[in-house]
C-alpha cells in the first residue's frame, strides 16, 4: 500500500485491549460525519446478506450517534431458477434487513444507474469470486471476458453515476495473485482515471478476532474530489492486528442437529482419503482455529473443518 502523495493526513487511531479500534481525540464522537439527522448512504453490489452493514450496525453500537441507510442494494443469482425474491441470498438479506427489501435492484448487469434517483457516500461491492478463486477454474475477471467475476467491471457504471466518495471491495486474496494482479491493477488505473486514490491490502480474519483463517484483499477508494467529507484526505489507516482470544471451541454449538454428523461410511471413506493427501487427523484441533470456510469445502477432505465429539 503506497499514500499517494497528493493527500496529506489520516484519521489517527489505535486498537483497544478488546481489539476495537478507536480514533484519538474521539473523533468518531466529537465530530461525527454521518449521525442520525444526515445518515450514511450506503449502496452494496453483489450483496449476498450483507455483512456490511452487519458491521455497520456495530459501529452504531459503539459510537450511538452514528447512523447510516441503506438507500439501494443489489443481489441476483443468475443461475437460479427460482424467483429473484426466493432466492437463498434474497431471503438472508431480507430477514435480516427487512425495513429495506424492496430497495433490491437485482442484476447489476443490467441496471440503469443514470435513471436512478439514488445519492451515495459510501459503495460495497463484493463481485462473484467463483472465477478467481483456487477452488475454482480460474477463468479470471478480464472486462469482456463474460465470467462470473467480469461483472466488476459493471460496478464502474455505478461509480460513474452515484460518484461516492468511498468505494470498498473485497474478495479472495487470488484476485492479487500473480495470474490476476494485472487486471486487478487495470481496475485500480480505471478508479484512478475516475478520480479516486486507492489503497490494497490483504487482511486475515485470524488477525482480528475471528478463529478462522480466512484472507481476503480489500481495496478501499476515496473519492480525490470530496475530501472535505472525510477529516483524512484521501489517505488510510489500516488496521492493526491484534492477539486472538477466542479459538474455534468458543464458536461452536453446544446441541447439534444429527443431520450434521457423519456417517460411518462417510468417515470411513475420508479417512482413507487422508493417506492420499499425507495427513493423519480428519478433525480439528478444536482449541485453534478453522480452515478457511468455502461453499464446496464439504467435498474436499483436505479442506474441511470437522469436528469430533470428543
Amino acid at each position: 500500500m503506497v499514500t499517494d502523495s497528493r493527500c496529506a493526513g489520516a484519521i489517527p487511531c489505535y486498537l483497544n485491549d478488546n481489539g476495537e479500534c478507536v480514533a484519538t481525540d474521539d473523533w468518531m464522537c466529537t465530530r461525527p460525519q454521518w449521525t442520525h439527522e444526515h445518515q450514511l448512504r450506503v449502496v452494496t453490489l453483489c450483496s449476498g446478506y450483507d455483512s456490511q452493514c452487519l458491521a455497520l450496525d456495530a459501529l452504531k453500537e459503539h459510537y450511538p450517534s452514528f447512523d447510516y441507510d441503506l438507500v439501494a442494494w443489489a443481489e441476483f443469482d443468475p443461475a437460479s431458477k427460482q424467483p429473484i425474491e426466493k432466492q437463498p441470498a434474497v431471503k438472508a438479506h431480507n430477514a435480516l434487513f427487512p425495513q429495506w427489501a424492496g430497495r433490491n435492484l437485482g442484476d447489476i448487469t443490467k441496471i440503469d444507474w443514470a435513471q436512478l434517483d439514488i445519492e451515495c457516500d459510501l459503495l460495497f461491492y463484493s463481485t462473484p469470486c467463483q472465477s478467481i478463486s483456487s477452488a475454482g477454474l480460474q477463468h479470471g475477471f478480464a472486462e469482456g471476458s463474460g465470467t462470473r467475476s467480469s461483472i466488476i467491471w459493471n460496478v464502474r457504471d455505478a461509480v460513474i453515476h452515484l460518484r461516492p466518495k468511498f468505494l470498498i471491495l473485497e474478495n479472495v486474496k487470488d484476485m492479487v495473485s500473480r495470474k490476476f494482479l494485472p487486471t486487478f491493477n487495470l481496475w485500480q488505473l480505471e478508479l484512478e482515471r475516475l478520480g479516486y486514490v486507492n489503497h490494497a491490502n490483504i487482511l486475515n480474519a485470524l488477525d482480528f478476532g475471528i478463529p478462522q483463517n480466512r484472507q481476503r484483499v480489500f481495496l478501499v477508494s476515496i473519492r480525490m474530489d470530496g475530501l472535505e467529507a472525510f477529516d483524512g484526505g484521501c489517505a488510510y489507516n489500516w488496521p492493526r492486528p491484534f492477539p486472538l482470544k477466542r479459538v474455534l471451541k468458543d464458536m461452536l454449538e453446544e446441541n447439534v442437529d444429527a443431520k450434521y454428523y457423519l456417517s460411518d461410511a462417510s468417515i470411513e471413506r475420508l479417512t482413507r482419503n487422508l493417506v492420499k493427501c499425507n495427513r493423519e487427523e480428519l478433525t480439528r484441533d478444536i482449541g485453534g482455529a478453522a480452515r478457511t470456510v468455502c461453499a464446496q469445502s464439504y467435498k474436499m477432505t483436505t479442506f474441511d473443518n470437522y469436528i469430533g465429539d470428543d
